[in-house]
């Protein structure tokens, strides 16, 4: 068995790694690294390391496993399901500072990155040979390319092109060992078991990403974006299902309700269609021969969906204001409450109606407001839920009414996740999505790679400690003082 060490035994190896400015230990140091976007979620680390270099990730990840420290490695902390939640007194191995394009080949089209390179930064490098990185999550700006990894995410063009994993040729990573591996390549040709296709959404327990290889695409030429207003949610749902059993494959798709779009207004004044209770948001892209034969098409099955109003983008200076309402929806519903919990569960396109008019009814009978805003094309729904955290209960009665969204969607034949991944908020609901066979081989998995179980213990995996979401009482970890609540 390994033995965990003294925390001053271990700080004082850490400090052979790190300079004093890199290795942060005070409460007030430590306390932005405490919680990611769920912030209903925190643990106080021992540490937080500012690794520049791949050698000091991997010296340092050696010497956790050595000594029985768990770690966490954390990009930008954007993710919204406690993935980035430390282990209380364990090691954050902040990798922001791995920021650099170590390759990048415009014939080939592919870009060799650091974890810690900004996802939106890879498209602008590309710009110049009209190249881009498909996967654009709302936090590309900000949210970097090893925690897009880590909790495959993907964005709203993720209905044509797909996620994270679509995009990503190889991996070299640091496992919990300490062993270095190449995974995949910088082929589209891969052989073998797909191990880069395990190693993405594995939420950091499979070890540390060192180097990313991911694959460029050609701009397309043309883009033709539409909004159109429906007085239901439920009918902009179903248009959805419309457009995509037509043969039809807009770039992306997405929804926003009243409360969601009266928020973008606020915030950027996108020009949202007044007087509507739903919007979807279609952009047809390719070559301008593809979307001028498409364009009458996509406008007759809106016609069909009940549509009121539709409206195309005027130039491509509205189209990028429509997009900045869309981008910006998440964090403008903090103008209508204190606080709110995302959720992200996913549905099948033909049962999103149903699931949209279902979610309404839930939100009345809860007494509790929901936003929608969503990439409505794969069905992945972001109910927001709001609540006021200074209220008494009021956080458990939102965790209530988000716990009924998560099953409703599993009952609808879908999943309890699209792209914010498992982390410590959804553990509860892997048993009921996945029967005991899949459980159990996933916990053979993260053991045979983490025998230690030292690289991000507690998040995804279900265990007898027990999840966020739960209906009664204290949450489980809160009670172990592995994570407290605000």
């Amino acid at each position: 068995m390994v033995l965990l060490m003294s925390a001053e035994t271990f700080l004082a190896e850490l400090r052979r790694i790190y300079p004093p400015a890199r290795l942060l230990t005070r409460d007030a140091e430590l306390a932005p690294y405490e919680s990611d976007g769920l912030t209903a979620f925190r643990a106080k680390p021992s540490g937080v390391v500012l690794p520049e270099t791949s050698d000091e990730v991997i010296r340092t990840v050696r010497l956790c496993h050595q000594h029985g420290v768990p770690f966490m490695a954390r990009g930008s902390g954007t993710s919204l399901s406690g993935g980035s939640v430390p282990i209380e007194g364990g090691l954050v191995i902040g990798l922001n500072r791995l920021n650099r394009i170590l390759r990048y080949d415009a014939e080939q089209r592919i870009a060799v990155v650091e974890p810690g390179v900004i996802n939106l930064k890879v498209s602008q490098i590309a710009a110049g040979d009209k190249l881009y990185y498909a996967p654009d999550p709302s936090s590309g700006p900000v949210c970097t390319i090893g925690g897009n990894i880590a909790f495959n995410s993907g964005g709203a063009h993720c209905l044509k092109y797909g996620m994270t994993s679509n995009h990503v040729l190889g991996i070299k990573a640091v496992l919990p060992d300490g062993e270095v591996v190449e995974l995949g390549g910088d082929s589209l040709e891969a052989t073998g078991p797909d191990l880069v296709g395990m190693f993405i959404g594995s939420e950091g327990l499979f070890g540390v990403a060192l180097e990313v290889t991911v694959r460029l695409l050609p701009k397309p030429e043309k883009y033709y974006t539409l909004q159109a207003a429906y007085d239901s949610l439920e009918k902009a749902g179903n248009a959805v299902a419309l457009v995509v059993a037509s043969g039809l494959l807009p770039g992306a798709m997405e929804i926003m309700d009243r409360l969601a779009m009266d928020a973008a207004e606020a915030a950027v004044q996108p020009g949202y269609p007044l007087h509507s209770k739903a919007m979807l948001i279609v952009e047809l892209e390719g070559t301008s021969e593809e979307v001028e034969a498409e364009k009458p098409r996509l406008h007759e099955l809106i016609k069909q969906s009940g549509a009121f109003t539709v409206e195309a983008a005027r130039d491509e200076a509205h189209r990028m204001k429509i997009w900045a309402g869309r981008k910006c929806a998440f964090s403008a519903v903090g103008r209508l409450s204190p606080d709110f919990i995302v959720q992200d569960g996913v549905v099948p396109r033909r049962r999103l109606g149903e699931a949209l008019a279902r979610i309404e009814a839930l939100s009345e009978k809860h007494g509790i407001r929901v936003a929608n805003v969503f990439h409505a094309g794969d069905g992945n729904l972001h109910p927001l839920i709001m609540f006021d955290g200074r209220i008494d209960g009021a956080l458990h009665r939102a965790e209530e009414l988000a716990a009924e969204i998560i099953r409703l969607c599993i009952e609808l034949g879908g999943s309890i996740t699209g792209e914010h991944g498992v982390g410590l908020e959804k553990r509860a609901f892997m048993g009921e999505m996945y029967g005991a066979d899949n459980l159990d081989f996933m916990a053979r998995l993260k053991q045979a790679v983490d025998p230690a179980g030292v690289a991000n213990p507690g998040k995804k995996i279900p265990s007898d400690q027990a999840p966020a979401l739960t209906a009664h009482g204290a949450h489980p970890l809160e009670k172990q003082g592995i994570i407290s609540r605000e």
